[in-house]
C-alpha cells in the first residue's frame, strides 16, 4: 500500500525532497547492495579519487609551488580574516574586524505607499505585493549610471510562519493564500549607501516585484509547442508567473537569470481520482500540493483541469533589471528541471556556456552551449534561445563527457520535447545520477568549474524518481551520503565548449571526529572547519570559492561540532577551507554578491527559525524573517 501523504501545513517539517518522496515514493530495490559493497571495498579506488584532489590540491605542492596544509594562522593571512568557531547562537557571527547590518528583510517596504510589516498578522496580500518577498535566495547587484539595483529571488514561504497568526498555521481565507503566493518570485530594488550603511531606495522607478502573477514570454524550442498550450494561452507563447526561484546567474549583457526549482509543490487536483501522468510524476507533480492552496484561488494550478500547466514551469527566466517595463523571458532552450542556479561563462571563442544543476536526489548536471557568439555591442538576445543542451557522464577514471540531448540522441520527436522532458532525455542517454547537484561556480581565473553535491541519503540504496540506478561511483563515492561533496572539472584543452573533461573531488564534507572513514571527509576537512551539505557557491574575483551550507543544524550525533549553517571560503589551489560566517538558528545561508568596490559582501539568510526556535533578525518575541545582510570590514577594506 502506498504511504499516504502527511499534512503539509508546515512544509518546513520536511525537506522538499522528503515531501516528494512521501507523495511519490520511489521504488525500493535491493539490487544495489552488491554494487555498494564493491565500491566501498575498493579502497584503492576511493582513495584514488580523493588523492587526485588531495595530491594536487590538498597536500604536497600545488601547481604554483605553494606548500599546502596551511595552519589557521597562515590561512588567516591568505584569506584576510581569522576563522570563526561553529556555534548555535541566534545571531550572525563574523570574524573579528568585520560588522554586519540588515539590508532588507521579508515584508520591508519598497514604496512610500507600502505598509510596515505587521508582527501580529504578518501582513495581507495587498501589503505583500508592495514589500520585499520571503525566503530570499540567489541574488546579484547591477550598477550603471550611478544606480545600484539589487535583484534577489524569493524562493518560497514557511507556511507555519506566514500564517502563524492562524490557529492551525494554515490559510483560512483567499487573501491568506494570495499573500503566500505574492511572497514568492523576485524582488528588484534600488539600494544606496550612506555613512557605511545600506538601505532600500523607496519609490525608485526601478523597484518592482515579479511574482506568480507576472506575465512573461516563452522563448526557445518549446515556444508554441502543444505541450505548453493551455485554455488561457492557446498559442503556448506566454505564461503567468515564476515561483520557487532558487539560485541565479547573470549574463554579460547585464540581465539577471532566476531559476525555478521545486515548482511542483504548488499543483494539486480537485478530482481525487485524477491520475497524474508518468511524465508529470517524474517532476514530482501529484494530486496534492504542499499546503499552499494556490488552486483555491487560481484554477491553473489544478492539474486535473489544466494538465499542461506544469510544463510551463521549471525553467530559467531572464529579467532586465534596468527596464522595469520589460517582460521576463522563460528560456526553454536551457531545459526544464529543478534548476538550482545558472552559471554563465564565455568560452574562449565567444560562445556562451551555462552550467546548471538539477537539485534532487539522483538527478543530473547539465550544460548549455549557444550556437552564436557574444558581441560586446550587438544583440545577444538569441544566445539563450538557440543552442545545444548537454548532460554530464562521469567515469571512474577521473574523466567525463558531455552528452548532447537532441531528438537524434534521445528518440524524442523534437527539441521542444527534449526541453520539456529534459529529465527523461537525460535518463535516455545514460547520464550519471548525482548527489543533488546544487550551485555551480566557475573559476574566473582558470578554466574550471565546481558543483556542490549537497547530500543524498539514497545513494547506493535506491534509484532516482525515473528509475535510473544510483550506485556508489567516482563523483558520488559515499553510500547514504549525509554530508555532501564538492566536485570540480576542467574542460579539455581549456575550452568550456569541449565535450570531454577531467574531474576530481575538491572537498568531501564530513566529521573527522567520527570514528568512520566514510564520514570523516577529505584531508582538507578538519575539526576547525567541518560542515555538511554544501549548497550555494560563488567565486570572488581573486579566485576564492565561497561555500554556503543548507544542512543538518542539530549539532548532535554525526553533526556534533558543526553548529548552525555557515559560510566558508576555500582556496582551490591549496585546498585550505576556513569558516567566515555562522548564521542564526535553523537558517540556510544562501546567495552572495559584492558591491563594485568589493568593500561590501551581501549574504542571504533564509528561513531562520523554520522549526520555531529563532527570532532573528529583530530579537525579542518577533517573527523570524529571512533577510539580506551587508557585511563590511571595520577598516573599510576589501572583502574577498
Amino acid at each position: 500500500m502506498t504511504e499516504q501523504p502527511k499534512s503539509f501545513a508546515s512544509p518546513s517539517e520536511f525537506s522538499f525532497d522528503e515531501i516528494d518522496e512521501i507523495i511519490n515514493p520511489a521504488p525500493q530495490v535491493t539490487g544495489f547492495d552488491e554494487v555498494v559493497e564493491s565500491a566501498i571495498s575498493r579502497r584503492g579506488f576511493l582513495c584514488g579519487v580523493l588523492a587526485f584532489g588531495a595530491g594536487t590540491f590538498v597536500t604536497g605542492v600545488s601547481p604554483q609551488g605553494i606548500r599546502l596544509g596551511a595552519t589557521h594562522a597562515q590561512a588567516a593571512g591568505r584569506f584576510g580574516f581569522t576563522p570563526v568557531a561553529a556555534n548555535t547562537l541566534d545571531t550572525i557571527t563574523v570574524p573579528e574586524g568585520f560588522n554586519w547590518q540588515v539590508l532588507a528583510r521579508w515584508g520591508d517596504e519598497l514604496w512610500s505607499k507600502s505598509v510596515a510589516f505587521d508582527q501580529a498578522t504578518r501582513g495581507t496580500a495587498d501589503s505583500q505585493a508592495l514589500a520585499f518577498g520571503d525566503n530570499n535566495d540567489g541574488m546579484d547587484l547591477f550598477e550603471a549610471n550611478g544606480r545600484k539595483l539589487f535583484v534577489v529571488n524569493n524562493e518560497y514561504t514557511n507556511t507555519n510562519i506566514i500564517w502563524g497568526n492562524r490557529e492551525e498555521g494554515k490559510p483560512e481565507t483567499d487573501d491568506d493564500v494570495r499573500k503566500g503566493m505574492l511572497a514568492h518570485g523576485v524582488t528588484v530594488m534600488e539600494i544606496a549607501e550612506s555613512d557605511g550603511k545600506w538601505s532600500i531606495v523607496k519609490d525608485s522607478p526601478f523597484n518592482r516585484r515579479i511574482t506568480p502573477e507576472t506575465e512573461m514570454d516563452i522563448t526557445g524550442p518549446a515556444r508554441g509547442h502543444d505541450l505548453l498550450k493551455t485554455a488561457a494561452d492557446e498559442a503556448g507563447e506566454t505564461v503567468k508567473g515564476t515561483w520557487n526561484n532558487c539560485g541565479n546567474g547573470r549574463t554579460p549583457w547585464g540581465t539577471y537569470l532566476t531559476c525555478e526549482e521545486n515548482f511542483n509543490g504548488y499543483f494539486s487536483a480537485a478530482d481525487e481520482n485524477h491520475e497524474v501522468s508518468a511524465e508529470l510524476k517524474r517532476y514530482g507533480i501529484s494530486s496534492k500540493d504542499w499546503g499552499y492552496g494556490w488552486a483555491r484561488i487560481d484554477e491553473r494550478f489544478d492539474v486535473s483541469k489544466h494538465p499542461n500547466e506544469p510544463n510551463r514551469a521549471g525553467y530559467v527566466v531572464e529579467i532586465d533589471p534596468f527596464d522595469p517595463e520589460s517582460r521576463p523571458r522563460k528560456l526553454t532552450a536551457l531545459g526544464r528541471f529543478k534548476h538550482e542556479n545558472a552559471e554563465v561563462v564565455l568560452a574562449a571563442n565567444g560562445q556562451l556556456v551555462v552550467y546548471m544543476g538539477d537539485d534532487e536526489r539522483g538527478e543530473f548536471l547539465y550544460r548549455y552551449v549557444s550556437n552564436g557568439k557574444y558581441s560586446l555591442n550587438g544583440n545577444n538576445s538569441r544566445l539563450l534561445e538557440e543552442g545545444k543542451l548537454y548532460v554530464a557522464r562521469f567515469a571512474d577514471d577521473l574523466t567525463g563527457e558531455w552528452l548532447e540531448l537532441s531528438p537524434a540522441t534521445t528518440g524524442f520527436a523534437s527539441q521542444a520535447e527534449v526541453c520539456v522532458y529534459t529529465r527523461q532525455a537525460a535518463s535516455k542517454v545514460g547520464a550519471t545520477t548525482m548527489d543533488r547537484p546544487e550551485w555551480v561556480a566557475a573559476n574566473p581565473n582558470k578554466v574550471e568549474a565546481y558543483v556542490a553535491l549537497t547530500n543524498n541519503k539514497n545513494r547506493g540504496i535506491k534509484p532516482n524518481e525515473g528509475g535510473d540506478p544510483a550506485p556508489v561511483n567516482g563523483p558520488n563515492p559515499r553510500a547514504e551520503n549525509n554530508y555532501g561533496q564538492i566536485v570540480r572539472w576542467a574542460p579539455d584543452n581549456g575550452d568550456h565548449t569541449a565535450k570531454t573533461f577531467t574531474w576530481s573531488i575538491f572537498a568531501l564534507a564530513g566529521n573527522p571526529l567520527e570514528n568512520s572513514d566514510a564520514n570523516a571527509g577529505s584531508a582538507n576537512i578538519n575539526s576547525g572547519n567541518m560542515f555538511n551539505s554544501p549548497d550555494g557557491m560563488r567565486f570572488d574575483e581573486n579566485g576564492f570559492l565561497w561555500i554556503q551550507t543548507d544542512g543538518n543544524y542539530s549539532d548532535k550525533g554525526g553533526f556534533a561540532g558543526m553548529g548552525n549553517n555557515q559560510m566558508l571560503v576555500g582556496d582551490t589551489e591549496t585546498g585550505a577551507i576556513e569558516r567566515f560566517l555562522v548564521g542564526p538558528k535553523e537558517c540556510e545561508v544562501t546567495g552572495i554578491t559584492w558591491s563594485a568596490d568589493r568593500r561590501t559582501a551581501f549574504v542571504g539568510i533564509q528561513h531562520p527559525g523554520e522549526d520555531g526556535n529563532s527570532h532573528w533578525p529583530d530579537g525579542g518575541e518577533s517573527v523570524p524573517r529571512s533577510a539580506i545582510i551587508a557585511i563590511r570590514r571595520n577598516d573599510g577594506g576589501i572583502i574577498g
